[in-house]
Formats: structure tokens, sequence, C-alpha cells
């Protein structure tokens, strides 16, 4: 049993001044494994005036100096990937393949920021005038339970990087993996006061963050119904503001792809995380004459995606983070039913044999339409369509027929056709015949699934404003 009842404010740890407790599980088996004292609105206050203390002498620190707090902060948090990883698993419940990924990934992102700022110009000349890049003050950064470690450590590397200090609030939800965190930060010895990290709820902790005068910046990463709420109460002292929302990617399949390479990639696609993602291409479009042959392959293929133990390096899918996300996903798929889609794989339950854990069927639905519910809403778990289209025009206008745009796929041999498709999806970003990430690339997405982008030196300007100096050159 778990007991974390510290936070992390001013450079040390502290006990919250809140004192609600809350329960941490293992989502496998369902079973408590600890137990986190949650911050309230006093010590996202202390956290906040920690943060604005630290931010004058931060903000002057020179790019060499936080290229190197930055590589430091790499070395520490690498140095806990094997804890990072048996916490995901524990905590989340991500499959090991997957798991070992987030915790690399969450140092990499502190490299990667390392990376970016010692390329980038702080300074420049344009016209007669110096532009300075300047950072903006405190930020603050609410971050989600999906991919936890990995969303602290991006948002907390490219504040840094532009020369803010930070107040981190991560989900109540991944405490274990927030402390291995937070205990790796704290061993590169910062100034007190540059980062702080409060563990608490949204609808206290999160609150304050977004509404406190002295916070400049949010950058918060969640539904969108959340980052509605955020973006009314940020606008009130017209804070910076960075969204990271929901999606419901299409993967198009062009009437000319290979099946043996589309089929795996289309999977990987919708069943990464689990289908905890953003990102998960859910919509699989698919030409009409060759909708049969695709799915025959597809039933096969589902066949042998193994839901299950995490531990195990023959799963693919891990359970679904808790209870709630849980009945979510089962309501989907009862809903998918309802309105008329063919349950080709999968379906409500628990998949055979597991009688414990929060575990879904990998399920697969053809004969959808684009207005169902299944196609328009974020299910958050290994749920996916099949819709198909009759040409190239139609596909592109069912893929663009979503209130979300965060990410779009794209599979066929031909790399110019490819191409000309992609051009048309509107999508932060559209991934042709890969699933690659490019890290100094942006992130971020168009419509309701946000504001901003992240990575390489858009993330990195985020965080920053230009001041023009006229009369010194």
């Amino acid at each position: 049993m778990k007991i974390i009842d510290k936070i992390y404010i001013d450079g040390a740890f502290v006990t919250p001044h809140g004192d609600e407790r809350f329960d941490l599980f293992n989502p496998a088996t369902e079973q408590v494994i600890g137990q986190v004292r949650l911050a309230d609105a006093d010590d996202a206050r202390a956290a906040i005036a920690a943060a604005k203390r630290a931010f004058p002498a931060f903000s002057r620190t020179s790019k060499h100096e936080r290229v190197a707090m930055l590589k430091r902060l790499h070395g520490a948090v690498l140095a806990r990937e094997d804890a990072l990883c048996d916490a995901i698993v524990e905590e989340y419940g991500a499959p090991i393949e997957r798991a070992r990924w987030m915790a690399l990934h969450a140092s990499d992102v502190l490299l990667q920021a390392a990376n970016t700022l010692e390329d980038y110009a702080l300074v420049r000349h344009i016209g007669t005038a110096e532009v300075v890049m300047q950072p903006l003050g405190v930020a603050g950064l609410i971050t989600p339970w999906n991919s936890n470690a990995g969303f602290i450590c991006g948002k907390l590397a490219a504040a840094l990087a532009a020369g803010c200090t930070a107040v981190v609030k991560p989900s109540e939800m991944s405490a274990i993996q927030t402390r291995v965190v937070t205990e790796a930060l704290h061993d590169a010895q910062l100034p007190p006061g540059v980062f702080n990290i409060v563990t608490g709820r949204g609808d206290t902790v999160g609150a304050e963050i977004s509404s406190h005068p002295d916070v400049a910046k949010l950058s918060f990463t969640g539904s969108t119904a959340v980052g509605r709420s955020i973006l009314r109460t940020a606008a009130e002292t017209f804070k910076r503001v960075t969204l990271e929302l929901g999606g419901k990617s299409p993967m198009v399949i062009l009437d000319d792809a290979n099946f043996e390479d589309a089929i795996p990639l289309a999977l990987q696609a919708g069943f990464m995380n689990s289908g905890q993602a953003c990102i998960a291409g859910t919509r699989i479009l698919v030409p009409q004459a060759r909708l049969r042959e695709f799915e025959e392959g597809m039933v096969a293929a589902v066949a042998g995606i193994h839901a299950g133990d995490p531990r195990d390096p023959a799963t693919h899918i891990g359970p679904m983070v808790s209870q709630k996300q849980w009945e979510r996903v089962q309501r989907y798929i009862g809903i998918g039913i309802d309105e008329g889609a063919r349950l080709l794989a999968g379906g409500p339950g628990r998949p055979d044999g597991i009688d414990a854990g929060w575990f879904v069927r990998p399920t697969l639905f053809s004969g959808v339409r684009n207005d169902m519910t299944i196609a328009r809403e974020e299910i958050f778990g290994p749920v996916l369509s099949i819709i198909a289209y009759r040409d190239e025009s139609e596909a592109v206008s069912i893929a663009n027929d979503t209130p979300y745009g965060l990410q779009a796929y794209v599979c066929s041999p031909d790399l110019e056709r490819a191409g000309a498709v992609a051009s048309q999806i509107v999508a932060g970003r559209v991934l042709v015949n890969t699933l690659a990430h490019e890290p100094a690339a942006p992130f971020g997405g168009f419509k309701q699934s946000g504001i901003g982008r992240e990575y390489g030196t858009f993330g990195l300007e985020a965080f920053m404003e230009p001041k023009s100096v006229l009369g010194v050159v």
C-alpha cells in the first residue's frame, strides 16, 4: 500500500494543506494499491507564489544555463526509467512494451527541448529593431492520466526552456507515477520555486491555477469540455493558452492500398495506448468496392489482438484506467449496437477468461455511418468503426466531417496521391503510411481539438512573447 502524502513546492516536499484522501487502483485487478492526499486551492496559491518569486531570477538565466538544466533533468528522469515503467504498468495498466516507451518518452522530451533551445535565436534583428523573445511568466501546466509522465515532462520542458517558472497539476489518478517523476526532477537540483508539482482535483487546484491572476500561461491536455471551461476562465485575465484536446482521427485507406500493410497499421493506430489516446485512428475509411475484403482481413487480425495482463509481453491492450472509464466504453459499445452498426468483433463485457480488471474486448464495428454516435464522439477505448466511401472525394469529406482535427492517417503506396489527400485533411498532423513521432514537428489540433501547438520551436514559442526594442541597433 503506497501512501503519498507530499506535494512539491518551492524546492521541497511538503504536506498539503488539503486533507482529502483519494484511493489509487491497479486497473488490472481493481484492487486499491495506494492512497494520495490531495492538495487544495491554498496549496495551489502557495505553489503559484513560489513560482512567482522564482521567476525574476530564472527568466534572466542564459540559454546555456537553461540547456544545462534541461539536460540534468533528462539524466535524472532517465535514471528512474525502470521505476517509472513499473509505476505506469501498476497504476495505469499500460502493456509492458508501451509502458517502456512511455517511460523513455518522459526523459526524451526534456532532451529534445534542450536541443531545440540550443538552436533557437532568442534575440534577432528585424529591420531597425532588436526583437527579444521574452518568457511570459508563471506557467500553469495541467496534465491528464493517459500519459502522465510524458505530459508533465513535455510541458515542463517547454516552459523551462522559454524561461518560465511553472506549477504543474497532474491527474490525481496518476499519483504514483507523479511521485517517481517528481523525485527525479528534484534530483536535478534546480533553484527552488522554478517548478512546483501539486496533485489535486481539477475543480479545486486546476480551477485556482486557471483563474489566478499571477499565472500568465496555461497549457492543458484533456477533454474538449474541460478545455472550453479553462478557455473561458483564462479570458478574464488574458492568459495565453495552449489546449490539446479530443480527437476522432480518420484512418483513410485509399483504394490502391495493400491490405497486408494497411490492416496492421489501422489496428496499431486504433488500439494504441489501449485505445486511450486522443490521436487514435478510430474511424477507418475504406473504399466501398473493397469493403468485404477489408472486413475479413480486420476480423482475422483482431482475433490475434490480446487484451489481458499488462505485464505479459503478448498483451496488446491493457485495462481501462478506471471503472468509470470502463463503463463509458461499455456504454458506447451498446450505443453502437443500438444504432444499427454491425458488430464484427468484440462487444460488451470483459474478454473471455478474464473475471477481474477493467478490461474491454477489442471491438470492431462496420456498417457505420459518419453521423452515428460512435463515429462522432470520442470513446477513448479500443473500439473502432469502419466507414465505407464511394470515391476519394467522399473519403476526404467524411474525414473532415467531425468537430475534431487533431491527427489523421492516410494509407497508400502512391506517395504523391497520399500526399494530395493528406493536404486536404483538416488536422494538425497527418501521418502517411506510418505511426512515427517527430519531436521537432508541431503537435496540436484544428477546430475543437485545441488551440496552439506543442513540441519543437512552436512549442517553445508558446511560452514566450516577442518584444521589439528600437534605437539600440
